[in-house]
């Protein structure tokens, strides 16, 4: 028992160095001797990598318990509670967003109008390659985005030869939008879930948005379309044109390979902070009366978001 203090303690990888995501259904997430396992109903065990991975997805059927979700945080891991096939989302967990000058900063960029303006235009020029149209409101320029989004979504589907017709989809029954839409929407879940767990490691707020605004994940939004017309969305129109009898297992194994091949995790903190600059602000340093940790915080190795230990 005495060895068990000469281990290292357990500190998070950087996002750039996971694999991207894991999707677990009907079974009991527990720690069994220091390892982070899946028991299925027959006793089965199958172990999971929870250090290596940016977020795991728990699909209905899945129970997880408190020293799991406890080995999860410590590591760095994003716990998502996701609806059949992963396009529902209800909760998840929060192993980063711990430092306060990432949020301030965040905060100070959208509440003010001419910075926020700065970042809405450096995200339309991230998007579409070309310099945002001058004099243009950020309500101007989500509508234009708007007009290219749809075009895009049309030029997709004559490439892939998918008929189509609009983004279109119930909340209350997935199953019923046609094969393109679902999708879509598997596509658009696996992306946003990865994006949310950088969101995190980076230190900053997943709700506080420039363009999107008044969801709990709008900033995730934000950053998320940054490259979803180059990822995910060609990929569901290619999985929608063979019409597969399980399209968001298709897709969801297919966004597990280009996030992989893409190294699309190592891609997205950087983008974040390259877009945030484009305020011209720097990060706001501590108020000299503010009282310093009175024990100073372990260095970790993982991104500036997560909590050390």
């Amino acid at each position: 028992m005495a060895g068990n203090h000469l281990l290292p303690p357990l500190k998070p990888l950087p996002m750039k160095d996971r694999i991207s995501m894991i999707f677990v259904q009907y079974g009991q997430i527990d720690v069994l001797d220091g390892a982070f396992v899946l028991i299925d109903k027959t006793g089965v065990r199958k172990q999971i990598p929870v250090g290596s991975v940016a977020c795991i997805m728990l699909e209905p059927g899945t129970r997880i318990s408190h020293a799991a979700v406890n080995l999860a945080a410590t590591v760095g891991t994003l716990l998502v509670w996701v609806g059949e096939s992963g396009v529902r989302l209800y909760s998840s967990g929060q192993p980063g967003g711990a430092r306060a000058d990432r949020l301030l900063y965040q905060a100070k960029l959208a509440l003010d109008d001419d910075l926020r303006l700065k970042v809405v235009r450096k995200m339309y020029e991230v998007r579409f390659g070309e310099p945002a149209p001058a004099r243009r409101s950020v309500d101007q320029l989500r509508g234009i985005e708007g007009a290219r989004v749809r075009s895009t979504y049309k030029l997709l589907a004559q490439q892939f030869k998918v008929n189509w017709q609009s983004r279109n989809y119930d909340r209350q029954q997935w199953d019923a939008a046609d094969i393109p839409n679902r999708c879509l929407s598997a596509a658009t879940a696996c992306l946003y879930g990865i994006t949310e767990a950088a969101v995190l490691a980076a230190g900053y707020a997943p709700a506080v948005g420039f363009i999107h605004t008044g969801k709990p994940l709008s900033f995730v939004y934000d950053i998320a379309d940054l490259y979803k017309f180059e990822t995910v969305v060609p990929l569901a129109f290619r999985v929608a044109a063979k019409s597969p009898e399980a399209p968001e297992r298709e897709v969801r194994l297919a966004c597990r390979d280009l996030f992989r091949s893409d190294k699309l995790l190592g891609r997205i903190i950087p983008l974040i902070e390259d877009v945030l600059a484009a305020g011209g602000i720097q990060r706001p340093e501590a108020p000299p009366e503010s009282v310093p940790p009175a024990i100073p915080n372990p260095e970790s190795d993982g991104d500036v978001g997560h909590r050390s230990r």
